[in-house]
């Protein structure tokens, strides 16, 4: 089996992690929001498994990357309880009709 140029697991990190920046910007919905911020996530990650190649260890990166997974899934967990709470209160997750929470 041939080992993969890392400029491919370059160009899909780089990829995801646009279309998660363009889903962050452009989305006013707050769970299509927190799906963006996961899609960067995982271009971190995929990036972090691609120059682990280069280390001699070949482990770092792995480690960073689970690392970041943890990370992730926590910030999930607390950001969906957030926008739990918001819906609760305000009866929407459109982050345009949260106009309460400027002053």
């Amino acid at each position: 089996m041939e080992p993969v140029n890392s400029h491919l697991f370059l160009i899909v990190g780089a990829a995801l992690f646009a279309i998660g920046l363009a889903v962050v910007l452009l989305k006013r919905h707050a769970i299509v929001v927190l799906m963006g911020i996961e899609l960067m996530f995982n271009a971190v990650n995929i990036n972090l498994v691609a120059f682990s190649q280069y280390d001699p260890d070949r482990l770092q990166g792995q480690v960073m990357s689970l690392f970041v997974m943890v990370v992730a899934a926590a910030e999930s967990a607390v950001a969906l309880a957030i926008v739990l709470q918001v819906y609760r209160h305000f009866r929407t997750v459109q982050l345009d009709e949260l106009n309460e929470m400027k002053h």
